[in-house]
């Protein structure tokens, strides 16, 4: 085979193999490939340059792997030519090294500065208040508290679109991990600890939130539903919320917190001040591990 025949094979072989990839991506939903908010947005940006910078690397080693492997081969007609004196060439070892060590440098420098850029913890700016959500991960289940609205769900929360949420995340059982794809970022969730995720959603839509640490038998159903919605639906799907004939207190949340394989959404008119605090605390006892639930002073 000629040498521009094989450099035709090589460019329509990862041509197929680009065509393919990107005729995957925009079929089938590839969350984090498919944002839905400024973080995830951000992300986006940071996995595709990233992945480009790496590719000035990558792609010459699998292309070169190719064509010595074929070059090379066993029954190649014509023998390769046997160069011994490469071993420990200065031009060759400096092109293999520095290369790859500058793309790795510019690499850390990008991640390094969007660490901080994309901080969790960092409030976003927006001319809207923050919505202010209290997240609780239980077997295997999902406790959204609006301490503001004094309202609660599980499995499902509603949050206004373009406005920027803090999302403040304990765990009442082992360490997992609450991660919204399209909306960008995960946090673990940590019994006694307690943590923040600021998202936002640039448009209406349900998007699918996923623990995403194993965490036990019932942790493939351990999902939960976040719609965005106009300002207007949000006060409404509160005012719905509200009607609810459940309230949310130190009783119902120990019957909720019992382990369960699937919990189909519930809602809560009303929740008990400051459960989720009492929930947090409840791992800090002197006497160490989980103590009863007290809520108002009063031991349940």
């Amino acid at each position: 085979m000629k040498t521009k025949q094989k450099i035709g094979l090589l460019l329509l072989l990862t041509a197929c193999i680009v065509g393919v990839t990107g005729w995957y991506v925009r079929r089938y939903n590839v969350a984090v490939l498919q944002p839905a908010g400024t973080i995830g947005l951000q992300e986006r940006h940071l996995i595709f340059l990233c992945a480009l910078i790496s590719g000035v690397v990558v792609v010459p080693v699998f292309g070169l792997l190719g064509v010595f492997a074929w070059k090379y081969r066993e029954n190649a007609p014509k023998k390769a030519k046997y160069s011994p004196e490469l071993d420990g060439n200065r031009l060759a070892e400096t092109i293999w090294w520095l290369i790859p060590a500058v793309m790795l440098a510019i690499i850390s420098v990008i991640n390094w500065r969007s660490t901080y850029a994309l901080d969790p913890f960092k409030p976003l700016t927006s001319s809207k208040p923050t919505l202010h959500i209290q997240v609780v991960a239980l077997d295997w289940k999902w406790l959204f508290i609006y301490p503001d609205q004094h309202v609660a769900s599980v499995g499902q929360a509603a949050i206004p679109v373009g406005t920027p949420v803090d999302f403040e995340i304990t765990s009442d059982t082992v360490m997992t991990s609450f991660w919204a794809p399209q909306l960008g970022g995960q946090m673990y969730a940590m019994p006694g600890m307690s943590t923040h995720l600021h998202l936002d959603a640039d448009k209406p839509g349900n998007y699918r939130g996923v623990a995403a640490n194993i965490s036990g038998k019932g942790f493939a159903d351990m999902t939960f539903n976040l719609k965005a919605v106009s300002d207007q639906g949000f006060s409404l799907w509160t005012q719905a919320v509200r009607r609810s004939p459940a309230r949310l207190t130190a009783a119902s949340y120990a019957a909720l917190a019992r382990p369960s394989d699937y919990t189909k959404p519930a809602y809560y008119a009303a929740v008990d001040p400051g459960l989720y605090d009492t929930i947090v605390m409840n791992y800090m006892m002197p006497m160490g591990g989980k103590t009863q639930l007290v809520t108002n002073g009063a031991t349940q």
